[in-house]
């Protein structure tokens, strides 16, 4: 469904962030991608749903192509309409909005009406919490609360395609795990393919069919999600485990540095 072709990503044609990208996603996949802050996950989901021009970054090579369509020239607006949302990060909602007329922006491409109020009934029953809320105006709403709202809003768009960023952030244990299991039943469901940006590894990938991991703007491993998972260096990098299954020791970065063999 979805092809990133060896991109390579620049702000206002100076400061170079990606560096050779490419990445899949399948149709009816999850993927996650995965990396330390500041690595370019966020920059790859920006460049797909073309929200780079707003920022003043611009794709200087490399393509991508979306149902055999190239659309890394094409307006955000023209992307959304092809069927890719994306479910930005820090949990943007329209704070001075009711939960519902939220959720009726999400479908404010849509003309459909019968099939609005069908999938506004659907977004309720995976997310009864934000039902009970729907009149509430949601900048009053929970942390956890206002991410069930954005992803749910994202949803009412009726997309083939969803782009999380960091789901997880700043949300309680019990709350990470609530959310991604609500966002593993909507793919089962609805056979919508996502790409999912995380610190929360083991979250990610615990959803994930495929993963990719990113330094430094570049893919440096990718692979199944559950070989990932057992990938040792994933573990001590990403997860704070050494081989033992012990906490890392910060004292051992010289050797976190040195086994970091994928960036040489």
């Amino acid at each position: 469904m979805l092809k990133v072709n060896n991109i390579e990503v620049a702000y206002m044609r100076v400061i170079q962030v990606l560096h050779g990208v490419s990445l899949d996603v399948g149709d009816g996949q999850i993927v996650a991608l995965i990396g330390a802050n500041g690595g370019g996950k966020t920059t790859t989901l920006k460049a797909i749903s073309g929200l780079l021009k707003t920022e003043q970054g611009e794709i200087s090579s490399g393509n991508i192509v979306f149902n055999d369509k190239i659309i890394s020239c094409d307006e955000p607006e023209d992307i959304a309409r092809l069927g890719i949302s994306q479910v930005m990060e820090g949990r943007r909602v329209l704070a001075h909005l009711s939960v519902e007329e939220n959720l009726y922006v999400g479908a404010y491409r849509r003309n459909d009406r019968p099939g609005i109020k069908r999938d506004l009934e659907m977004v309720f029953n995976y997310f009864p919490k934000i039902k009970d809320f729907r009149r509430r105006i949601s900048g009053y709403l929970s942390g956890g609360e206002q991410q069930m709202l954005v992803i749910a809003r994202a949803l009412m768009a009726d997309p083939q395609l969803m782009l999380l960023d960091e789901p997880s952030l700043g949300l309680a244990p019990l709350v990470v795990q609530e959310i991604y299991e609500i966002i593993k039943k909507i793919n089962l469901d609805r056979k919508v393919s996502m790409l999912v940006v995380e610190q929360n590894v083991r979250a990610a990938l615990g959803i994930s069919n495929y993963g990719y991991v990113m330094e430094n703007g570049k893919i440096v491993l990718n692979g199944p999600a559950d070989k990932l998972m057992e990938n040792e260096d994933v573990k001590e990098f990403y997860m704070g485990l050494s081989a033992s299954g012990s906490q890392k020791n910060y004292r051992d970065v010289k050797h976190y540095r040195r086994r970091k063999r994928w960036l040489l």
